[in-house]
């Protein structure tokens, strides 16, 4: 179990390994082709030390990497890896917590996303007023103005899903999600709505795990599945606690949860049907 940075590092450095292999240079052809020491090399594939972008951008020269989609996920990962690169979110880092920032950063780079939810709707689901009353529920006693900035960076979150090409976005949603009534009637007819208007993408599917089904896995253990392009054995389960988020990526790990994931989409109802039930629940909110 690793934090986000740990786990990128140490992919970072697999694929770069891998990378050199394939242009046919040992570790020391390479620091010397670029005029460093050996062990920076080693500290960089071993994931002991975190790498720059333009560290990484060196190395594929020398690797004469010319996949400018490979090129481009790895300046990424060098800096969700700790290698000092930015994203948005960092302009938020005095607001929002390491844990969350590394959160944002996978799913800014991910290709597809799978997350159960058992108590609110996904983040990337969510309206503004949604977002609102959830976060001020979530966290006892928030200023004014660093609510207003928590759900800013709610809503930015959600243009992986506008911006070409968008997120593929899959959600299985206990029912119960749909029935608590989070900041009063109006603000769950708009979620309702919104729920149901997302759902028609065809990059974003919903299925509801309905009060019939009974327990199911996961039931008190919420996940989310990041999936990203190119590298492989590069996927991260995501466990969210009150305090902290853990990060799993050995392959037993994300087996055991991909498969809990096609057993619940199997439980649940089809994404016609969820819909229905979506508009069922939205005419009980008067």
């Amino acid at each position: 179990m690793l934090h986000a940075p740990v786990v990128r590092r140490r992919k970072l450095g697999e694929e770069l390994r891998s990378l050199r292999h394939a242009a046919g240079l040992t570790s020391r052809d390479a620091a010397r082709l670029l005029g460093w020491h050996q062990s920076k090399v080693s500290r960089i594939e071993t994931g002991a030390s975190g790498v720059s972008s333009g560290d990484v951008t060196r190395l594929l020269d020398v690797y004469s990497v010319r996949d400018a989609q490979l090129r481009a996920l790895l300046d990424v990962l060098a800096g969700s890896a700790g290698g000092g690169g930015a994203g948005w979110w960092h302009a938020y880092r005095g607001l929002i917590p390491p844990q969350y920032r590394d959160f944002i950063s996978l799913e800014s780079q991910a290709v597809t996303v799978r997350t159960l939810e058992t108590s609110v709707v996904p983040g990337l689901l969510q309206t503004a007023g949604y977002a609102r009353a959830v976060t001020r529920a979530s966290i006892d006693g928030l200023p004014a103005d660093r609510l207003d900035a928590l759900v800013e960076v709610r809503l930015t979150r959600q243009q992986v899903l506008r911006t070409p090409p968008p997120l593929r976005f899959t959600a299985v949603l206990d029912e119960a999600v749909l029935h608590r009534e989070v900041g009063g009637p109006e603000v769950m007819r708009d979620q309702l709505d919104h729920l149901a208007h997302m759902a028609r993408l065809p990059h974003v599917r919903l299925q509801l795990l309905p009060f019939s089904v009974g327990g199911y896995v996961g039931l008190a253990s919420p996940f989310v599945i990041f999936s990203f392009p190119n590298i492989s054995d590069l996927d991260v389960v995501v466990l969210d606690h009150l305090t902290s988020s853990v990060y799993l990526e050995r392959k037993e790990d994300l087996e055991a949860y991909g498969s809990a994931f096609r057993t619940l989409q199997t439980h649940a109802l089809t994404p016609d049907r969820s819909l229905e039930l979506v508009a069922a629940i939205r005419r009980g909110f008067r």
